[in-house]
Formats: structure tokens, C-alpha cells, sequence
């Protein structure tokens, strides 16, 4: 109860502004209804979507002296800032001979003396309208956001009521003899709407009149209130990129901001409910769309920012082909989501070539049926190299020129951008984008990436048969010769080094075969093998070491070497006293604890002087 009284005290004050807004006729008026009258309007107003369209027929008349070529059309600033579309139309010569349809222009314009809070369109006549003649006028209105929820917020549960304002009599700077008015609804279902003289409801349909002789700028606020679950999707912003491949390929990429323009949902969302219940848990909510797409578009893919989205069916025919897309959750009142739908076109269907002159035409708008689009803005990027670029499209729209950067190009590729606010399914119509384009330009990527591989296989060729080392006869290349040899050298140093180690290894062996089996000969045999053995490394050792003294370039790491040498020496000469003392004490029949104790010292200098040889090699290894 308390719902419906706040209601009814906001169309109260509504109808109240709205009747006051409308001025007394001053002369400009009277003159104007003195000139025209309308001898007859049929108004019927669409309800059935989230998009109203309003048509109007009317057969108006001249009753003044003066020829007339111009009609105007007044509609209220709240009405006005919503229009989305305005056509005017009229059928050459009457009854069984009537001819084609001719589409007339209009235009905005601002006479003096005119009411305040009203918009004003002048349609220009395709002929003189003279002394008691007539023409038959049809007029279609669209608005956009006409229809206000109420409440503004309801549950899952809750069905969806809106709010529509008019007026039940024909607004208009002219006399109206007769008049009618015909508001159809999407379902039968209706909570109240203004009941006036000659009101009448039948099923899904209101009927107001018909209403005579009535005065210029009359107006009769009426209200409606009623059910409509109809999706309410609007696009906040919609960007298509349409891009011209001359290779045999349109490339068409949308990218949708959608949100749910109907009463906010509130309290929680139960998906179970949703799922066993969808018409009555989410009578309000909309699950999905359909893209109606040209017939051979191919390549269709539908993703959002977290990839590619599965949820959706591809059918189509001869004549067209259907997407089915679904959101990852079902959209309800204030819900938004992002998607992209793209789609690839055959060229030869969307261009042409006239007058020198290549162009493209292909539909402005969305494929999506009855979807609001508060922002709309088309791409159409062209090759690169087109010139004298011209758009052709049968509405005012704003457009501009960008730049667009791909693979392959030098100067980039031109971008015509138009954009259009409140757009309805009524502006998805063909447009056309001229411009010239040299065949010359298409050649152009191919020969830069063919020349690009030849340059490739032209430096590689260089570059093998070239010489780029360092001249023979420079100081640096004589010093890296010199270097190297040194190198050389020096391993051959510790190559004889290890050598003369692993002797040694086999002297010590020996003694343990001696302390195990007491065979004396045979370790003085190995001890002979060893000295005949270190005698011609050393002789080998001598002229290497004679080359290292007198380079220049082993200076700094001679010294190493040198102690190296000397250590190893030192080494072989304590390894020679303790055999010949191990030796000695066996032949005495010495016992093994007096054998230990005579080689002791000798054998932790032996140890000291391993462990330094083995860090001079590790040292040396590394530089």
C-alpha cells in the first residue's frame, strides 16, 4: 500500500510540472495553427521491449493561403534528451496509385514564442504543400531509457514493474481534428495505468480515444504501470574494430561493457533457486543473447578477459548465421559483464571498387536485437597506403582519423573512428567507407619481408666467407701466439710433474711390499726403475723450464712454476733417503718399531711437501 501511494504522488507531481511546463499559445502559435491543422493522427506506442517506438500517422492539411514546406513536430525536453531516433517518411500519390516511400529530412530549430521545456523538428516536404492541400506524414519516434523501473530495486524472486509517461493527446504546435492512441504491453499483466473518457483495455493493448477537435499544444499526462520481464541489456560501451585485409579478409572484433538496465537486484542470489525455478527465481534476469551475423562469417570466436567462454551455440543458413552467447552467470538488474565477440568476413563480399575508388560496405551497429547502446564506436582500419578517405552513413555521427601500427608497416595504417551515442537496433544499417589505394601498396609487405630474408641469407654468406680475425702481424696477435705457447708449456711442466708423482707413488708401494713379503731385491729393482725413470724427466723437465725463464709472456706465473719444480725435487730427494733408511734397516734385521721410528721425521717432511706440490698444481691450473 505504502508502495502505490508514493507512486501516485510522483506521477502526481510529474503530471503537474508537465502541464505547467506547457505555455499559453502566444501569436507564433496561433499562427502557426492558423497555417496547418492535422485533420487526423493514429499514434501507436511500442511497449513490448526496453526500447519504446512511438509511431505516429498524420494527414495534415494546409488551411492558410500561403504554401507551406515544412511541418514541426514538438516532443518535451524529457522525451527529447532520450531520442534516439527520429524518421519521417511520406508515399508518393494516393489510393491504388501510391508509389514509393520518400524519406524526408529533419532538422532541429528553435522558433520564437514557442513553449518553454519542448523540442522542436522541423521535416522538410518533398513539394509545396498549397492552398487546401494535404500529405500523409508517418513519423516513428525511438527512445532509449523511457521506461523507468519501479521499484528501482527489487529480489531474485520479484518480477520486474516499469513506468511509462505520456500523453494520451497528440502534442503538437497545430490543431488536431481527430486522434487516437494505441500503447501495446509485453503481457496482459498490468498494475494501473490513467483511465480517461474513451479508455479501454483489451488484453495486452490500451486504447485512448479516438479524441476531436482539440487545440494546439494539448496534453493529457497518462501513466503506465506494469510487468516487464523483457532483458533490459545495455551496452555502456560498445567498440568495433572492423579491419581490411586486401589479402581476402574483413576481420570484425567487438568488445562489450554490457550491464542490466533494469531494477537493481537485492538481497541474495540463490543459484539453486535459479537453476529449479528460472521463469519465477530470475523472471527478471536474462541468461542470453543472440548475435545475428552475416551468412559466411567464419573464424567465430566468443572469450572475456579470463579466455574463451564455451557457453554459446553457432547455427546458421544461406542467409544468415546465429550466435547464441551466454555470460559465465546470469545477468541480473545492475549487473555488469565484459565479453568480445570476432568474426572473419570474406573481402569480396564487403568490398567494391567505383569511380577509381575502392569502398567498404558493411553494417554499422550491433547484431544483438532490441540492445541499448549508450556509446558506440566503430573502427575501420584500412591498409596502409590508403588515401582520400570519405565516409558515407545515413545519420549524424561524430568521426576522426588514427593511426594504427601493425606487423610489417612503416607508416602505419589509417583509422576512420565514429563514434554514436544512443544507438538502437534501428541504426545497424549499411554505411560506406571510400578511399584509393594503389596496387602497388599491396606488394609492398611481401617484397619488404622477401628482401628482408635476402638481406638475411646475404650477411650470412659474408660473414662465412669473410676473414675477421686479428692481422698476423699486430702486437696482440703476436702476444696471444706467444701466450698460447706459453700455455703449452706450462702443461707440459705439470704433465711431466704428475709423472714424476706417480713414481713416487710406486716407491712407496714398494716399501709396503717389502714390509709385507721381506723381499729386499725387488724393492732395490723398483727403487733402480724409479731412479732411471725421474732421471728423464728431468731431462725433459730442463729445456722447458729454459723456455719459461726466457719469455716475457710467463713472467707471471714463472715464479710458481720455479717453486714447483724446486718442491718437487725436494720431495723426490726425501722419498729417496727414506727408501735407502727402509732399505738399510731390513738388510740389518732392524724390527719394525726402530724401522718406524728412523723415518718418522723423514716421513712428516714427506707429507708437508706433498700436500705444497699438490697446492702449487691447483694453483697453476687455474691460471
Amino acid at each position: 500500500m505504502t508502495r502505490k501511494r508514493e507512486f501516485r504522488l510522483d506521477v502526481l507531481i510529474w503530471m503537474t510540472m508537465m502541464i505547467l511546463s506547457i505555455a499559453l499559445p502566444t501569436a507564433t502559435t496561433t499562427a502557426l495553427s492558423d497555417l496547418l491543422i492535422i485533420s487526423k493522427v493514429d499514434r501507436r506506442i511500442d511497449l513490448t521491449s526496453q526500447i519504446v517506438r512511438i509511431t505516429s500517422t498524420l494527414k495534415v492539411e494546409n488551411a492558410g493561403t500561403d504554401p507551406v514546406l515544412q511541418v514541426l513536430l514538438a516532443y518535451p525536453d524529457h522525451q527529447a534528451k532520450n531520442l534516439a531516433l527520429l524518421i519521417a517518411s511520406t508515399s508518393e500519390g494516393k489510393g491504388k496509385t501510391k508509389g514509393s516511400t520518400v524519406s524526408l529530412s529533419i532538422e532541429i530549430v528553435r522558433p520564437e514564442g514557442m513553449p518553454p521545456s519542448l523540442t522542436l523538428y522541423s521535416v522538410s516536404l518533398p513539394k509545396e504543400l498549397g492552398k487546401g492541400e494535404s500529405i500523409t506524414l508517418d513519423v516513428m519516434a525511438v527512445f532509449t531509457h523511457a521506461l523507468r523501473p519501479f521499484p528501482e530495486k527489487i529480489t531474485q524472486a520479484d518480477s520486474q514493474l516499469v513506468v511509462f509517461q505520456d500523453s494520451a493527446y497528440y502534442l503538437s504546435p497545430y490543431a488536431v481534428k481527430v486522434q487516437s492512441l494505441t500503447v501495446r504491453l509485453p503481457d496482459t499483466r498490468v498494475e494501473s495505468f490513467t483511465e480517461l473518457e474513451k479508455t479501454k483495455q483489451s488484453g495486452s493493448e490500451i486504447k485512448y480515444g479516438p479524441y476531436e477537435s482539440l487545440p494546439s499544444f494539448s496534453y493529457s499526462p497518462i501513466v503506465v504501470h506494469y510487468v516487464h520481464n523483457q532483458p533490459f541489456a545495455v551496452a555502456q560501451e560498445l567498440v568495433r574494430e572492423i579491419e581490411i585485409s586486401h589479402w581476402g579478409n574483413v576481420q570484425v572484433t567487438e568488445h562489450y561493457n554490457l550491464i542490466h538496465g533494469g531494477a537493481r537486484s537485492t538481497g541474495e542470489f540463490s543459484r539453486l533457486d535459479y537453476q529449479a525455478r528460472p521463469h519465477v527465481a530470475g523472471a527478471s534476469a536474462f541468461r542470453h543473447l543472440v548475435a545475428k551475423l552475416p551468412p559466411r562469417a567464419h573464424s567465430i570466436y566468443y572469450r572475456d578477459e579470463i579466455g574463451n567462454i564455451s557457453t554459446s551455440n553457432l547455427w546458421g543458413d544461406p542467409t544468415k548465421t546465429l550466435l547464441e552467447i551466454e555470460p559465465r552467470y546470469p545477468m541480473f538488474g545492475g549487473w555488469r559483464t565484459t565479453f568480445t565477440i570476432g568474426y572473419g568476413l570474406p573481402l569480396q563480399e564487403y568490398l567494391f571498387q567505383s569511380d577509381g575508388k575502392r569502398f567498404l560496405n558493411i553494417h554499422f551497429g550491433c547484431p544483438m536485437n532490441e540492445v541499448v547502446i549508450d556509446n558506440l564506436i566503430v573502427k575501420v582500419v584500412l591498409p596502409e597506403g590508403s588515401r582520400d578517405i570519405s565516409v558515407s552513413i545515413p545519420f549524424s555521427v561524430k568521426q576522426w582519423q588514427e593511426t594504427k601500427f601493425s606487423h610489417l608497416d612503416m607508416v602505419g595504417r589509417p583509422v576512420v573512428v565514429i563514434e554514436k551515442s544512443n544507438a538502437v537496433p534501428e541504426h545497424n544499417q549499411h554505411f560506406q567507407v571510400h578511399y584509393k589505394f594503389s596496387n602497388f601498396s599491396l606488394l609492398r609487405e611481401p617484397l619488404m619481408l622477401i628482401s628482408g630474408i635476402f638481406f638475411l641469407f646475404v650477411a650470412y654468406i659474408t660473414y662465412t666467407h669473410v676473414d675477421l680475425t686479428i692481422s698476423k702481424s699486430s702486437a696482440s696477435y703476436l702476444a696471444k701466439l706467444q701466450w698460447d705457447e706459453v700455455q703449452a708449456t706450462i702443461q707440459q711442466v705439470l704433465n711431466i710433474i704428475n709423472r714424476c708423482l706417480t713414481i713416487h707413488d710406486k716407491l712407496e708401494a714398494s716399501l709396503r711390499d717389502l714390509s709385507r713379503t721381506g723381499d729386499v731385491q725387488a724393492c732395490k729393482a723398483a727403487r733402480k726403475a724409479a731412479d732411471s725413470l725421474l732421471k728423464e724427466l728431468s731431462k725433459e723437465l730442463k729445456p722447458l723450464l729454459t723456455f719459461l725463464q726466457s719469455s716475457p709472456q710467463a713472467v707471471p706465473i714463472l715464479s710458481k712454476v720455479e717453486d714447483l719444480v724446486a718442491k718437487e725435487r725436494e720431495l723426490q730427494e726425501r722419498l729417496v733417503m727414506k727408501h735407502s733408511t727402509v732399505v738399510d734397516s731390513y738388510e740389518k734385521k732392524s724390527g719394525g718399531r726402530d724401522i718406524e721410528n728412523r723415518v718418522a721425521s723423514i716421513q712428516q717432511k714427506i707429507t708437508a711437501l706433498r700436500q705444497e706440490v699438490d697446492d702449487l698444481l691447483e694453483v697453476i691450473d687455474e691460471i
